[in-house]
């Protein structure tokens, strides 16, 4: 995943009818596998997000950071800051527990399964170079989703094929400076991604998995996205450097939500599987 920048921090929220109602209908749930497994089969929008809020304002800044982002649509929120010391990362992943609780959305915790086990995390997610999905869950157990970047076709095929990966992410779809001197991958790995996928899964039973495209998305490129057919993509800068997160991820998420409804080109495989 992206080296996230810098995250806006906004007012506390205030509580209104309208945000209660779009919070879970039972936040209380327990977060067994099959109910993580199902919040994730619905997930289109993933956030990736530094810890900015939390040294400009505080714990206070940080919360509401996460509370604008649930509200406007966010189903994922993954915490990344490399400048945290593990104390200071545990207890700003433990404001994103309960955020993410109350609204009855995922949060996952990227590379360290320490820290992932220590606060419960819903989501872990590892790059290529990292932990293996066998090491994972003999730490983290079997009830915790785990994600895969993938870069190239081999490296989805391969995330398609493991039983032990939840979902993947395909990118950089276009160059950003989360991830300096890496090469964009371009539209065509989604693409060929949700083929290779369809494909699996007519030829071999293989079960579709859900994946996200990653790497310089804004509401401009999104288009560009839904017309590879994938429906689900992580963005950071989108809605770090919003002048208001809540409405950032708001568009967004309509705007996924409006392309998912559109058919698919008659080129393509039919049902889908992003």
């Amino acid at each position: 995943m992206p080296e996230p920048t810098s995250a806006a921090a906004p007012a506390a929220p205030e509580i209104d009818p309208e945000s209660a109602a779009e919070r879970d209908p039972d936040p209380a749930a327990e977060r067994t596998r099959s109910w993580r497994a199902a919040r994730l089969a619905g997930a289109r929008l993933y956030l990736c997000t530094d810890a900015a809020a939390l040294h400009t304002g505080g714990m206070a800044a940080l919360e509401a950071f996460f509370e604008a982002a649930y509200r406007g649509g966010v189903d994922i929120i993954q915490l990344r800051d490399k400048s945290l010391e593990a104390r200071d990362e545990i207890a700003a992943l433990e404001v994103l527990a309960e955020v993410a609780r109350r609204h009855g959305r995922l949060y996952a915790v990227n590379d360290r399964a320490d820290v992932a086990l220590l606060v419960g995390a819903d989501v872990f997610h590892v790059g290529q170079g990292d932990l293996t999905t066998a090491q994972a869950r003999r730490v983290l157990g079997p009830d915790v989703l785990l994600g895969r970047s993938t870069r190239d076709l081999e490296q989805v095929r391969a995330a398609i094929e493991d039983p032990g990966v939840d979902y993947y992410c395909t990118g950089p779809v276009w160059q950003t400076p989360t991830k300096p001197g890496r090469a964009a991958v371009g539209t065509q790995l989604p693409e060929s991604a949700y083929r290779l996928m369809a494909d699996a899964h007519r030829d071999h039973g293989i079960e579709p998995k859900p994946f996200f495209a990653i790497g310089g998305i804004d509401a401009d490129r999104l288009p560009q996205v839904l017309a590879t057919g994938a429906t689900r993509i992580v963005v950071v800068r989108a809605i770090t450097e919003a002048a208001d997160p809540q409405a950032a991820a708001r568009a967004l998420s309509a705007a996924l939500r409006a392309g998912e409804a559109l058919e698919a080109p008659a080129d393509r495989p039919s049902g889908r599987t992003g």
